[in-house]
């Protein structure tokens, strides 16, 4: 009589274990389903936005090749000392090379990270830069979002030798560019960002227009 009670005990647990197994077997097959019809979809957004925010930088109506493909990433800590990975977005117009779109960060604002895309003419002129994100403070470094200010505009038509020298720093440091009030750090190091990059490009433009494009993403059928 024991015995046959103890395995009445132990049967309702058997089975509640089997249809815990049973749901989460369920659960990750739905899981599963759902990534696989929605990936594209999120993938097609992800490459809209990107897109969309090198049209801030190149205007598509200076280029005919599909940026978002005609790109490359690398690492070199000669010029970029973070060792992060950056990627090239490069504008042609009918295979000419028209400008090239740096996605990178500088490294040293006040609150980590300002991630930055810095497009460069093929003369060597900045095209333009934009802030895709960062953790600066509010209301005080959050004025290098294009939405609150215009300060990273003056930043267009620029190059290594306008302003030159010393010239590529804030004011409070000597150079042409404005700090914020109250917060000097955040210009500081996109200043010292953009300029890094005008002279990586000046150094390696052939490579960065000839460097071979980054293999296709190869998803899961």
């Amino acid at each position: 009589m024991e015995n046959k009670h103890t395995t009445n005990q132990q049967a309702p647990a058997w089975r509640s274990a089997l249809a815990l197994g049973l749901v989460a077997i369920i659960g990750t097959a739905l899981l599963s389903g759902v990534n696989y019809f929605t990936r594209p979809l999120i993938e097609e957004q992800e490459r809209r936005a990107v897109l969309e925010q090198l049209g801030q930088v190149i205007a598509p109506v200076r280029y005919n090749n599909d940026l978002h493909d005609d790109q490359y990433s690398f690492t070199d800590t000669t010029w970029f000392s973070s060792g992060q990975s950056i990627t090239v977005y490069r504008a042609r117009m009918d295979t000419n090379p028209v400008a090239a779109v740096f996605k990178l960060a500088a490294t040293e604002g006040y609150n980590g990270k300002i991630n930055l895309l810095i497009g460069i003419n093929l003369d060597g002129s900045i095209a333009g830069v934009r802030v895709i994100s960062h953790k600066e403070t509010p209301g005080l470094g959050d004025a290098i979002e294009i939405a609150r200010s215009d300060w990273v505009l003056n930043f267009d038509g620029k190059s290594l030798e306008s302003p030159g020298g010393t010239g590529w720093a804030v004011k409070r440091d000597g150079g042409e560019f404005d700090q914020f009030t109250g917060a000097t750090i955040t210009p500081r190091a996109i200043v010292k960002t953009v300029k890094t990059t005008l002279e990586y490009f000046s150094a390696r433009k052939e490579t960065v227009f000839d460097h071979p494009r980054d293999a296709p993403r190869v998803t899961d059928q």
